[in-house]
């Protein structure tokens, strides 16, 4: 996540910014060591039905405005309220079986996230594979950790959750405090110049002192913006597949005829760049030498090639299956990174093919996207609104399996997405709901004074006679 954060931001807007980090960053350590050691004697003086009814407010929040989202926004703030207002009903209910039950769901978490690492790193065997191995099994030790009852049964499960998240926060924030001090640029996008697209042509697709701070949705067919294609493996496939739901949505299809097909990434820009990495010759994919081809090994490298247009492309293939579209990039750091990127067109099929090419692309197009919206009105405000929009966990969450497995067209296309909703930020939710509320309040008032002042004069009551008055005051005074 730390990384995301430096690239949207950019590398000037954080530079400044480094001490309010690492001061942060060593106050959420701190708390994070004391509330872990205050959950450690079974003596709690930690508040947990405080939080337990701030995630139940929280959740229930966040399921109201979750029907403001777009698509994938949509499904993760239902996901992420029923969570919430599950961990606060355990919590409450209290006794043994909510602690219980709360502590078992955690594991389980870490458990499955911990044995996934370590099989992927250990079958990829991508660089820095130990490392990530290491990792995987610190996450199981954790999960071990909660099943057991040792040394709170089950009562501590919330603050242990909350100080290890407080601690690896803060470790992160001094890192990257650390980091930015000295830096210059961004460092992955810093490499080579634009030659191949003349200077002339990279026009930035926002301006920062004009760009808005959110945009009502996905940009439209006439507005300038970078887009992602994918093909994925189902809707590449040349044959019916077989249905295996998660798995063809992210690894791979299988035909009838016992085809694989792991579909396929691109990147195209207005400016005229197109990267699209294919192998020379089909690998083969048959399923005795698949899982010999996953290794991210030396010996799997083949030559590749790259498209050159999304036209020819899909007139001799296909046309994409789906597009992910993003007003807000940097054209010339895109060239910069295309520039170096193309001289190596060497493919493997875990470590370096379509998707991881397109991925680091997409970086290098975002880089300090997010403050650019700002312009000079980017202060912390910018970094609070970042860190509290959810895509951003989303996204690195996402960038986590990738590199630790592969980059697969399924991943490619969460990730865009993600990223896109970062660059092209939607508004938060309350606002979203609070505005259409009151937009609709001034429409229905509109709407009435117009009908009001269309009203025909046969409905107005009629004019009394004022000789009829003076006949009825007459009558009045005889009596």
């Amino acid at each position: 996540m730390a990384r995301l954060v430096l690239l949207l931001l950019g590398a000037d807007y954080m530079r400044q910014r480094w001490r309010g980090l690492f001061i942060t960053g060593c106050v959420w350590l701190l708390a994070g060591i004391v509330i872990f050691i205050d959950a450690l004697d079974g003596a709690l003086y930690f508040p947990i039905e405080f939080f337990a009814y701030l995630f139940l407010i929280e959740g229930l929040a966040t399921l109201v405005i979750a029907t403001t989202g777009v698509g994938g926004q949509r499904v993760l703030r239902f996901t992420k309220g029923t969570f919430a207002v599950l961990a606060a009903a355990l919590i409450l209910a209290g006794h043994h079986h909510g602690h219980f039950v709360l502590s078992m769901i955690f594991g389980a978490l870490f458990l499955a996230d911990g044995l996934s690492q370590c099989v992927a790193a250990y079958v990829v065997a991508f660089p820095r594979w130990r490392q990530t191995f290491a990792a995987g099994v610190a996450e199981i030790l954790l999960a071990i950790f909660f099943f057991q009852p040792y040394p709170t049964d089950y009562v501590g499960t919330l603050p242990y959750c909350l100080g290890l998240f407080l601690m690896l926060a803060g470790v992160k924030l001094i890192m990257l405090a650390r980091r930015v001090r000295g830096l210059v640029a961004t460092p992955s996008l810093d490499a080579g110049q634009a030659g191949a697209i003349g200077p002339e042509r990279l026009v930035s697709t926002t301006e920062p002192s004009i760009a808005p701070s959110w945009f009502d949705g996905p940009p439209g067919d006439h507005d300038r913006a970078l887009t992602v294609h994918v093909w994925t493996p189902t809707g590449s496939s040349k044959a019916p597949t077989v249905r295996h739901r998660v798995i063809d949505r992210y690894i791979a299809a299988i035909d009838v005829n016992g085809v694989i097909s792991t579909g396929h990434a691109a990147l195209e820009t207005p400016e005229g760049i197109y990267i699209s990495l294919y192998p020379d010759a089909d690998i083969d994919r048959s399923p005795d030498q698949f899982g010999r081809t996953l290794r991210a090994t030396p010996d799997n490298n083949v030559p590749g090639q790259y498209q050159p247009s999304y036209a020819i492309e899909s007139v001799t293939w296909c046309p994409s299956t789906v597009r992910v579209r993003i007003r807000n990039y940097n054209a010339e750091a895109l060239a910069r990174f295309w520039s170096e990127y193309r001289q190596d067109a060497t493919y493997n099929l875990t470590y370096r093919n379509c998707s991881s090419s397109v991925s680091a692309a997409l970086e290098a197009a975002l880089d300090g996207a997010f403050g650019r919206l700002y312009g000079k009105r980017a202060g912390w405000r910018a970094f609070v609104r970042l860190l509290a929009t959810p895509e951003l966990w989303v996204a690195s969450q996402i960038r986590k399996r990738a590199t630790t497995m592969a980059w697969t067209p399924g991943l490619t296309l969460d990730y865009a997405r993600a990223m896109s909703m970062l660059a092209d930020p939607r508004p938060f939710g309350w606002w979203t709901m609070w505005h259409g509320t009151i937009g609709r309040m001034r429409a229905l008032r509109r709407q009435w004074r117009k009908q009001d002042a269309a009203a025909p004069a046969a409905d107005l009551p009629p004019t009394p006679d004022p000789r009829a008055i003076d006949i009825i005051k007459t009558n009045m005074e005889d009596k």
